[in-house]
């Protein structure tokens, strides 16, 4: 995964926004592998334009992997998203949606992606509502080749349909835990990045 690139307003940038998610999908599906870790940590920081509004927190994201080691990071993983039983913070959006896995809004996401050609991997335990997986799809919306499904349209759609909201409530569990600290910092940066998102989708009715 490259890392980020604040570009001026061209194919850099939609190429920008689906690394950006494809991170989110690798950091939260599993603690950052070595090479990745490596990555984060000499990635640049500054913005072409000062002040420019992911770049505070994309700072505080580089900081705290230059901070912790990869082992602590994958021993807060851990103790965060893989507990015995229940886990500390749940990833998937049926439970902050409907309070419980495997609700109707999993059908519903379940649904949306057949008509967009997608499923699970039978090798994949985790439910389709997993973040990781919800970021995965929008990487794919937005860099992939079948310009029939990947477009800006079916972006909108899905974005409004299934990371609109909800992710709120998993961003402030993360924050308000005392175990959080890297996670602390990804979650800052996905909260902005994903308020980014909203507000460019929108502008598609404006």
């Amino acid at each position: 995964m490259a890392a980020l690139n604040f570009s001026p307003p061209d194919d850099r940038e939609e190429l920008a926004r689906a690394e950006v998610y494809g991170l989110l999908a690798q950091l939260f599906y599993a603690p950052p592998a070595d090479d990745l870790y490596a990555q984060l940590q000499v990635a640049a920081t500054e913005a072409p334009a000062p002040g420019a509004f992911l770049e505070a927190s994309w700072t505080e994201l580089v900081a705290a992997s230059r901070r912790l080691s990869a082992a602590a990071v994958r021993d807060e993983y851990a103790a965060l998203f893989m507990g015995v039983g229940k886990p500390e913070v749940f990833l998937y959006g049926s439970y902050f949606i409907a309070g419980a896995l495997n609700e109707k809004p999993l059908v519903a996401l379940r649904h949306d992606l057949r008509s967009l050609g997608l499923e699970r991997p039978e090798a994949v335990l985790e439910t389709e509502d997993h973040v990781s997986a919800l970021c995965e799809v929008m990487r794919y919306l937005i860099a992939g080749d079948d310009l029939g499904v990947s477009n800006l349209a079916n972006q909108q759609k899905f974005f409004n349909a299934h990371l609109r909201g909800w992710p709120d409530k998993l961003w402030d569990a993360l924050q308000a835990h005392p175990r959080a600290d890297f996670y602390r910092a990804v979650t800052v940066f996905a909260r902005d990045f994903l308020a980014v998102e909203a507000q460019g989708l929108d502008m598609l009715d404006a």
